[in-house]
This record gives structure tokens, sequence and C-alpha cells, in this order.
């Protein structure tokens, strides 16, 4: 007998990504032979505290009928790469918590720990270990369970330019993105759906946005300087792997930048525009590049795979 009292869960991801002075909501569905659909896609003024903001978009937005995700922000973890270790997963990572306890500045015994492995292409064998501290997920879990908001999975940054990245990937050939937001800039390197590489650059979307002529001529350089090195890198450690292009998310109101890059770089620049490869009739508001340039996380953790139905 079906439970009536129970609200319908709707299909698909709702992501609720927590910026600084808003929260970025996306709610994706995918189907079979068809472009994923963005059903939702709003930002919302945060209140108090994140509580505080889920209890009060709980009713309007009905979170509690969506499988919910959320992401952790710049500075509350780590993505650490590591030999990989033989075992059941829970076994290898009690393995690697204790085998990072001395290159992060937390308790690891408390830590919440996940792996996700690397292509090993004949290599040893590697994973990604992301950690986090519990004064760091304790608080988030916390807010979403006293508004009982259901939260079923948390995504990185990392993780949503992944499926992003996938969106837009050749079959075979390896993909580079970079996105730039409110805490940094993000180099990510993919094959096949799965995170090879990651580079961090020390530059934020308003660091760029707010420099002036000769500043953001110099910020330009310092970035395709440290993209070059990395596409560099990068070929020297998979040289079996061509990549097809650079994707690069536009930033609004900093003209010039994907220009200075196809100047500057040993590889095509491909601007990042989602209206390619997502259906977006639900909500035309994410032709306007600055939404889209606002949601890109939310939107990127929202492309998580579909779990089995239960």
């Amino acid at each position: 007998m079906p439970n009536f009292l129970k609200p319908r869960t709707e299909p698909g991801w709702l992501s609720v990504a927590m910026r600084e002075g808003r929260v970025d909501l996306v709610h994706m569905r995918r189907e079979p032979g068809r472009k994923p659909a963005v059903l939702l896609a709003d930002s919302v003024e945060k209140g108090v505290d994140d509580e505080a903001t889920l209890s009060a978009l709980k009713k309007p937005m009905r979170l509690d009928h969506y499988r919910c995700t959320t992401l952790l922000s710049h500075g509350k973890y780590q993505l650490i790469q590591t030999d990989a270790v033989a075992g059941a997963p829970d076994e290898a990572r009690e393995v690697v918590r204790w085998k990072l306890k001395d290159q992060v500045e937390f308790p690891v015994d408390t830590a919440a720990i996940d792996l996700l492995p690397i292509p090993s292409d004949g290599r040893t064998p590697q994973v990604f270990a992301a950690i986090s501290p519990e004064s760091a997920i304790a608080p988030l879990v916390q807010a979403f369970q006293a508004a009982r908001v259901p939260l079923a999975a948390i995504d990185l940054p990392e993780m949503s330019q992944r499926n992003l990245a996938t969106l837009f990937a050749e079959e075979g050939r390896g993909q580079a993105t970079l996105i730039f937001d409110e805490d940094e800039g993000l180099l990510t390197f993919t094959r096949d759906g799965e995170l090879l590489v990651v580079r961090h650059v020390e530059l934020t979307a308003r660091q760029l946005m707010t420099a002036d002529g000769d500043r953001r001529g110099m910020l330009f350089e310092r970035i395709a300087l440290d993209v070059q090195r990395s596409l560099d890198n990068f070929d020297r450690m998979y040289s079996a792997i061509p990549l097809a292009h650079l994707l690069v998310a536009p930033i609004p109101g900093v003209d010039g930048f994907l220009a200075h890059l196809r100047a500057n770089l040993t590889i095509s620049v491909v601007p990042l525009d989602v209206s390619r490869v997502l259906d977006l009739g639900a909500v035309p508001a994410l032709l306007d590049p600055l939404r889209q340039f606002q949601c890109l996380r939310a939107i990127g953790a929202a492309l998580r795979d579909e779990p089995a139905a239960a």
C-alpha cells in the first residue's frame, strides 16, 4: 500500500549551494536519450544562518520533496592525491584516513572521508581522498536536519566541475576545464567522466571583475602561465591522452579573458555555455550569462549520477 503521508520525491537531484550571502538552488532531471533538463534554478538571499535559510525555504520551495545535495565551500575540506589501498572500501578509507594524519591540520579520527579512484593507465593506482573536519561537516548536516530538509549527498566543487566537463567531453580524449568563482580558480583534467588532475589558481572571479586595465592584464598573464604550466605537466604525466580543448567559463564583465587565453595557450579555448548541453526550456533565465555564471557550481552538483530507485 502506498504511503500517502510520505512526500513524493521528485526525480533527479536538487543542489542547494550555500554561497556568500545567498543560496543557489538547481533541480536537474536526467532521462535516457535526452539532454539533462534543468527544471528549477533560483538564487535566494540567505537568512541569519543556514538552518534559518533552509527552514524559510522548505515550504515555499517544497524542499522536502527532493533528493538534495549540497556543496562544501573552499577551505572546508582538502582533496589529497595518494596511493590507493587494497581492500574493501570501508577498510581502504580507514587506512587512508590515518595515512593522511600528518597532511591535515585537524583530527582525522572524527573527519569525514571518501575516496575517488584515479584511472591508473599502467601506473601505481592512486585515489583522491576528500577529507573534511567534523567542525565543517557537522554544522552543515545539522542545519539540514534541524530544518527537516533531506540531505542525501555532499559534493565538492571538483566533482561539480567534473560533472559539467563530462557533458562537453569527446570520447577517448581528455578535457581541461577552468572555472573561476567567488572562492578561487579551479582547473581540472578529466577523461570519460573521471577526474585525473586538479589544480587550484589562487585568484577569484571578483578580483578579475574589479581589477583595472593594467592590473587585469597582469592577472590574465599570470593565469595563462599557470594554465600552460599545468597543460605541460599533464602532457608529461598522460602523454597517451590527447586533450580536446580547454573549456573556460566566461566571467561576466571581464572582457578579453578568453581572447587572452587563446592567444597565449597551446590548446584550443572554448567557452563553457551550458545551453549547448542542457535543456533550459523550463528556466530561460539561465540563458543570461550572469545567471549561468552564478549558478554554475550548483548546476554541476545537480548533475550527479541518478541513484537506483528505492
